[in-house]
């Protein structure tokens, strides 16, 4: 008896796996039929520049592919390609590769941008949209007006520090959207301390081989194996729990302002833990607006003419409102040529192929890693005619309007897009507008500005560069219009 059981239960196991092998080997068939995308041989297994994936993508083609160790590594670095692959497909490509270092260890599994495309994600993101949209976004409008006339009072009183004072004004406008603080982040705010710790750890962390353990995740189970990355963890997690905390208590008394935590807290249909509630509102951030005023000094005509219009717009005697925006096409301009020209994610966010994608006869395989190059897609001839040169008129088209056949990737691409794009591009807009009304801004003559010097990783950020900010109101005015 068991040895009939023993041959029947034998024999089901080799019918399965002889299904298993065929069907892989007719999948691993099937994708042979078609080649991967064409790529550099044997490049060498490091981050790569944008500069150096700009070279491979005018040599391969628009889409290329690198043999980055045990994985295949596809680049999309044209503007239509963009959309065929990473938007109009953009279900093949929703997941993200794990990353055991900066996703599990370091982010508890829960950060947003890093969430491997399934349950927890699909909620994160339906809840986040619900509470994110744009009749929400402009909601607070007020507040992010608020914090960017600080920022020209910062300004006035301490030019040197503008980078920081952007920092804070970021800082700012999460601390008020997000958790509903209305006091004054100061440059030595606890919380804007441990954040520029933070940044720069989560940054390292997701960086392609820093850590042993994304290559071999048994790591993680070692015994004092990832020490700092757990010990940055809980103080991340501390840091965003007491701000979740905060508002949890002020809503419990009845006395919370409004803020995006406190409508996920009485809306019950949420269904989240308080750690998910927690990475999900420490997940918003804004894009920096130090890009735009390093294009302004580099680029003085393109300067003035966003001073015309705003002159002829507002004229001098009130600064610009949120009710501007749809006259203030070169301000808008201005800033999305900015993004285009430096953007703060070159290399883009890394996202994961679900299954194969086939592409213009090249086949991207499921489980390939797929990046869009912001740098590259930005520098599309095609479509950026002259794409090295600075010019905010190739986005406004013939009706005065901006151009709706043109776009960059800032806030990432399909369903990997940033929830919080509303709010962010509402930060950016009334922050620059209105120091373009205030100032003019130029290099330092002593102190040139080396606009290639940035810091590496996924979000790229300016290196200290020097600004001179001449008043274009009188200073005495300026002071009393923004105290």
């Amino acid at each position: 008896m068991f040895l009939t059981w023993n041959w029947q239960t034998g024999a089901v196991i080799c019918g399965l796996l002889g299904v298993a092998v065929y069907s892989y080997r007719s999948r691993i068939s099937k994708f042979r039929q078609l080649p991967l995308p064409p790529g550099p041989p044997d490049p060498p297994l490091v981050e790569y520049p944008p500069r150096k994936i700009a070279q491979w993508i005018a040599e391969y083609g628009p889409v290329i592919s690198l043999n980055d160790g045990e994985n295949v590594l596809v680049i999309v670095g044209r503007h239509e390609e963009a959309l065929d692959i990473m938007e109009k497909q953009g279900a093949c490509v929703a997941d993200r590769p794990r990353s055991v270092a900066g996703g599990d260890i370091l982010g508890g599994g829960m950060r947003f941008v890093q969430l491997r495309y399934g349950e927890r994600f699909r909620k994160f993101r339906k809840i986040t949209h619900s509470h994110l949209q744009v009749k929400t976004a402009q909601t607070y409008e007020p507040i992010q007006f608020a914090h960017a006339r600080e920022v020209i009072q910062d300004i006035l009183d301490e030019p040197k520090l503008h980078q920081q004072h952007i920092k804070r004004y970021v800082a700012a406008v999460i601390m008020h959207v997000v958790y509903g603080k209305t006091t004054r982040t100061s440059l030595d705010d606890p919380y804007l301390l441990r954040l520029q710790r933070m940044v720069p750890r989560i940054q390292s962390a997701m960086a392609p081989g820093a850590y042993l353990v994304d290559k071999y995740p048994i790591l993680k189970y070692v015994p004092g194996y990832g020490r700092d990355l757990k010990a940055w963890g809980r103080e991340e997690y501390d840091m965003l729990y007491g701000q979740f905390k905060w508002v949890k208590s002020q809503v419990e008394s009845n006395i919370a302002p409004p803020s995006v935590t406190k409508d996920f807290l009485l809306n019950e249909e949420n269904k989240l833990s308080d750690a998910e509630m927690t990475y999900i509102s420490g997940s918003l951030t804004a894009v920096g607006t130090s890009t735009v005023l390093m294009a302004a000094a580099r680029f003085p005509e393109a300067q003035a003419r966003v001073h015309e219009e705003l002159d002829t717009v507002v004229g001098r005697e009130t600064p610009p409102t949120f009710e501007d925006w749809s006259q203030l096409v070169q301000v808008q301009a201005f800033i999305l040529e900015a993004l285009r020209w430096r953007p703060i994610n070159p290399t883009g966010f890394p996202h994961r192929a679900t299954q194969d994608i086939i592409w213009n006869g090249v086949c991207i395989p499921a489980g390939a890693i797929v990046r869009g190059s912001n740098w590259c897609i930005g520098r599309d001839p095609a479509v950026f005619l002259d794409p090295e040169v600075f010019n905010p008129q190739r986005w406004i088209g013939e009706d005065g309007e901006i151009r709706e056949d043109m776009k960059i990737f800032t806030f990432g691409f399909g369903r990997r897009a940033c929830p919080g794009v509303h709010i962010a591009r509402r930060s950016v807009f009334i922050a620059v507008a209105l120091m373009f009304w205030s100032f003019t801004v130029a290099e330092d003559p002593d102190k040139p500005i080396d606009d290639t010097a940035f810091t590496p990783g996924v979000v790229s950020h300016q290196m200290p560069f020097s600004l001179v900010f001449k008043p274009r109101i009188d200073e005495a005015f300026l002071r009393s219009t923004f105290c």
